[in-house]
């Protein structure tokens, strides 16, 4: 979930307790192992009371991970991140994304993992007591080659937690915040060192509420170019790609007739290429998403790169156009969605799609009137154009305090072998690449 821009409260002093359960660990499917099983002792922090409308900081702090660095490879400092959930029960129910900054010291092989502190934002909408139990986990590697292990409780975990409400005046979620299902409490994303990071779903588990409006608006009054706003997105992507995207997007439209011609923007590139690419050979795609008065998707594409690319440095996603045609009259919102990552180097090409997680600020509003077979309803009106502007449209951008050098998608590590919480990441040679 994208965090709230509210400023964080504790009306009293925070408390910690420390909570262990048996865990489960699920290497990544490349690697073929089976699972591990070992025990999570977690220390949740929070405010022992707090008022209706104060949004309070709750930090995890993972005092000893399911199990060690084995005797495999030694692990680079800052290259292990981890993510989380937290079950928020009590007065309120729903669940609280947690995020923890890539900022490790350097793990020798055989010895314990080492996770930063992951914390989350909550806002409290009611009044009552709340608990607060830790849940599943995340921990992602980032070298050789961006992997994760998922872990999950294997048993009833204690409460960790709990925050005392009391009235004090309602509010609502600022920012993107996203609702949880019950109603009383909504829950931000993890907050890392440096800034507010998005949430969303981690290790499986999964955030509740929609997507929420609130880009630039346009389209009436003879206008005819309108700029969205910049929002933050997190990518949850397939292999080969990386487990988690964070990057920063902006949706512009040109009014032509009573269609729109859309361009989508990704901040420069932080996708750094593994191995030498000619000309030509990666094109993104993205399923922009349609709500408030209309529904549906728009695809828009991007042109292939217009340049070489060299192994080890930057790659910029080129812009990505395609047409809005409304379905419907009223104010519609378009939101970034699905991103695709086609590589293609001849043969078969190889794709990479990473689905959005979690809620999303919309990055535009328009003011639409209904075309005859427009999108309302359906999955789409457009197919992009490929027309966008060479490299400026830039690559996915990190949002948050770290740099994850994320979208390492391309990675070309052969016959390596990571074990992390007693999962081995096994990497393949990817021929295609390499011709």
């Amino acid at each position: 979930m994208l965090g709230g821009a509210g400023i964080l409260l504790a009306a009293s002093p925070a408390q910690a307790a420390e909570v262990s359960f048996r865990t489960e660990c699920i290497p990544p499917s490349i690697s073929g192992l089976p699972p591990v099983q070992g025990t999570t002792k977690v220390q949740i922090t929070a405010p022992a009371e707090a008022k209706v409308g104060d949004e309070v900081e709750v930090v995890w702090k993972t005092v000893e991970a399911a199990s060690k660095n084995p005797d495999v490879i030694d692990l680079e400092k800052d290259t292990v991140k981890p993510t989380g959930v937290i079950k928020v029960g009590g007065a309120a129910s729903g669940t609280l994304a947690m995020e923890g900054p890539r900022q490790n010291p350097p793990i020798p092989k055989n010895s314990p993992m080492v996770l930063s502190d992951m914390k989350g934002r909550l806002k409290l909408e009611k009044a009552g007591e709340i608990t607060l139990t830790p849940d599943k986990y995340n921990i992602n590697v980032s070298k050789p080659m961006s992997t994760d292990t998922k872990c999950s409780p294997k048993e009833t975990v204690a409460v960790g937690a709990t925050i005392k409400v009391t009235d004090g005046g309602g509010g609502t979620t600022s920012g993107g915040g996203t609702s949880t299902s019950g109603g009383g409490t909504s829950t931000s994303g993890g907050t890392t060192s440096g800034g507010t990071t998005s949430g969303g779903s981690t290790a499986g588990g999964s955030t509740s509420g929609g997507t929420t409006s609130g880009g630039s608006s346009g389209g009436g009054g003879g206008q005819t170019d309108f700029a969205g706003k910049e929002v933050a997105v997190q990518f949850s992507c397939q292999a080969p790609g990386p487990a988690n995207i964070t990057s920063k997007v902006t949706i512009n439209a040109k009014k032509s007739g009573g269609s729109y011609a859309l361009t989508v923007k990704t901040a420069k590139g932080v996708m750094d290429s593994p191995a030498a690419l000619p000309k030509g050979a990666l094109k993104p795609s993205m399923a922009v998403k349609i709500g408030g008065a209309d529904s549906g998707t728009v695809t828009v594409t991007g042109p292939p790169n217009p340049a070489p690319l060299e192994a080890g440095k930057p790659v910029d996603l080129t812009d990505m156009t395609g047409t809005y045609k409304p379905g419907a009259s009223g104010k519609a919102t378009l939101s970034p969605g699905k991103l695709t990552i086609n590589v293609s180097l001849g043969g078969s090409p190889i794709v990479i799609p990473c689905e959005v997680k979690g809620s999303v600020q919309a990055s535009l509003e328009l003011d639409t009137t209904k075309q005859a077979g427009g999108a309302s309803g359906g999955g789409g009106t457009a197919s992009g154009s490929g027309s966008g502007s060479g490299g400026s449209g830039g690559g996915l951008a990190e949002t948050g305090a770290e740099d994850e050098g994320a979208l390492r998608a391309l990675a070309l590590v052969a016959g390596t072998v990571i074990l992390l919480g007693g999962a081995v990441f096994t990497f393949t040679p990817w021929a295609r690449l390499r011709r």
